[in-house]
């Protein structure tokens, strides 16, 4: 399950407990932090913890912040200086030479649009969606907080946006939607400078794997590790079912030209062939060929055996266009020296992460820029 998936799901458990809660939110970063904005934990009122804002040297101090929060009520943001070596509040002094703001947002189980209750609305659409958080940097200031979600279809906002303002931000989300961006604006509305990240939410990955055998196992537990949402499809009812793969992962027994009925593809779904049986691999690879939003489709085994697959479906006359091509690898997985089942799946799922996110596999090291992109990292004036 991944992150945000997770804190929601506990924000329910404390909503029917009646349990206060805060959620936490890291609206901006200026240098280096080991999370980004966007990143999100949700505390309990007795102190409990679910998600992360940073690798550890926040949480103790965004704890008690949080505590204070509940009881004091109104939404707060503080700044956290990773700078600054002499700073005790960070304690573990990691250098990692960022300023951090952290917006804190006690929740009302009242309002249906709480941060949370937006939060909710931007999973179950299941598609993209631009989620806005407002505040201020001016610390007396008013701290709005999660403020707007949109998606393609339809949006979800506060009651206490200004008819202005809402506007404005409509129009930046919509944007910012289209081109898949975060964005870090500043407006100054009724005489009132007011900051606003909107950041872009994506639904989980699939991966769909063809093949119900050990080594699906070990896959499909790493990417349930990721919060990627896994669909496997094998012909044998002996290997695939839900007591080898567990409630999580959709379970598909069929014949392999019917193995991808009811499956919703999509250009998030990645697919490797894995049965360890030519005929259903091929069967399967003949019908990808019609999925044009396949991004990446993997094939287990030696280069000899895609060949063999490339010359049977000629023999057959079924062409395969070179940009359908493109989207093969095979072999599959990134060479790292990968030998037992657990190492090819980590080279596998380093090689979807890689297509994914449209980048290299090189070493971090030979990477002269900084680890994260920041060139949209700074506020624009947005013009009312």
């Amino acid at each position: 399950m991944r992150e945000l998936e997770a804190i929601l799901e506990r924000y329910d458990e404390l909503k029917s407990e009646a349990t206060g809660c805060v959620l936490a939110t890291v609206v901006h970063v200026e240098g280096s932090s080991y999370r980004r904005a966007g990143a999100r934990m949700l505390i309990d009122e007795y102190g409990n913890i679910t998600g992360a804002i940073s690798g550890g040297c926040l949480e103790g101090d965004a704890l008690r912040k949080a505590l204070l929060a509940w009881n004091q009520g109104p939404n707060k943001l503080i700044t956290y200086d990773t700078s600054d070596e002499a700073d005790a509040v960070i304690g573990a002094q990691l250098g990692c030479n960022g300023i951090i703001q952290v917006l804190f947002e006690p929740q009302d189980y009242q309002d249906k649009h709480n941060a949370c209750e937006l939060l909710k609305k931007a999973v179950k659409e299941n598609e993209p969606a631009a989620i806005v958080v407002l505040f201020n940097l001016d610390k007396s200031g008013t701290q709005q907080g999660t403020g707007m979600v949109l998606t393609k279809t339809q949006s979800f906002a506060t009651g206490n946006i200004s008819s202005n303002l809402k506007s404005v931000i409509l129009g930046k989300a919509q944007c910012s939607l289209e081109t898949d961006d975060p964005f870090f604006g500043e407006i100054l509305i009724d005489g009132i400078t007011q900051h606003f990240y909107i950041q872009n939410y994506r639904p989980p990955i699939k991966l769909l794997l063809v093949g119900a055998g050990n080594d699906a196992q070990i896959l499909a537990q790493k990417a349930d590790l990721l919060g990627w949402k896994v669909i496997v499809t094998d012909g044998r009812p002996s290997h695939a079912n839900s007591q080898r793969f567990g409630s999580s992962c959709q379970v598909i027994v069929s014949k392999p030209e019917e193995s991808l009925h009811n499956i919703s593809i999509d250009n998030r779904t990645f697919v490797v062939l894995m049965s360890h049986n030519y005929n259903y691999d091929l069967a399967v690879l003949k019908l990808l060929r019609k999925e044009s939003q396949v991004p990446y489709i993997g094939i287990l085994g030696p280069r000899k055996k895609f060949q063999r697959m490339l010359d049977d479906l000629n023999a057959q006359g079924v062409d395969l266009a070179e940009e359908f091509l493109n989207k093969i690898y095979a072999p599959v997985g990134l060479e790292i020296g990968a030998e037992t089942p657990a190492e090819i799946g980590l080279s596998i799922m380093a090689e979807i992460q890689t297509v994914l996110t449209g980048k290299n596999a090189r070493p971090l090291r030979e990477k002269k820029s900084p680890i994260h992109d920041k060139s949209g990292n700074n506020f624009k004036k947005v013009e009312v």
